[in-house]
């Protein structure tokens, strides 16, 4: 699969979305491709990293996001499941779970539960070696319709997270030692 042609299937090619979408993967695939070269041991699969990575955002056209040039109905929080609803309907369902457990560094369902998020009542926590890589590597690169992308640090990332709580700042740093 092309992922760019596949994204066109959704997005106007000459829009900001889909301008964002594709610089942005890009530069989580190579992150994620790095990181997984560091780990072969563990047998990721390299052409599923480098897809999903420029798939994951794929659910963004269906959020209320304007600053990227989308205007769905539903909150932005809510793009990895449905980006991962519009993989499985095209049968690709180990893209799907990347998709839906990308967002922060998961997202558990005592989390959802607690703070009443409009996501499935399950845990959406990456599992496989290839959903932890993309997610490990979207964390470094922000999503910016206004300005030049910039790799985060490691510490702007630890620091991002603590608001979320020490198990999301211990997932990312087993991370860090993993793939770095």
């Amino acid at each position: 699969m092309n992922p760019i042609d596949f994204l066109a299937q959704y997005y106007d090619s000459r829009s900001k979305a889909f301008k964002i979408l594709v610089e942005h993967g890009k530069l989580v695939a190579n992150k994620a491709l790095a990181a997984a070269r560091r780990v072969p041991g563990l047998k990721p699969d390299l052409e599923l990293i480098e897809t999903a990575a420029m798939l994951h955002d794929i659910g963004i056209f269906l959020t209320n996001s304007p600053g990227f040039g989308c205007y769905g109905k539903h909150p932005y929080i809510c793009h990895g499941i449905l980006g991962s609803e519009l993989l499985k309907g095209k049968e690709h369902p180990e893209l799907a779970l990347v998709c839906e457990r990308h967002v922060g560094v998961g997202i558990s369902i005592e989390d959802i539960q607690r703070h009443n998020l409009p996501l499935p009542n399950r845990d959406l926590i990456p599992v496989s070696i290839e959903e932890q890589i993309v997610c490990y590597a979207d964390k470094f690169f922000s999503k910016n319709g206004n300005s030049q992308p910039s790799e985060k640090t490691i510490a702007d990332i630890i620091d991002s997270l603590r608001r979320y709580g020490p198990d999301k700042v211990q997932r990312f740093k087993s991370w860090v030692q993993m793939f770095e």
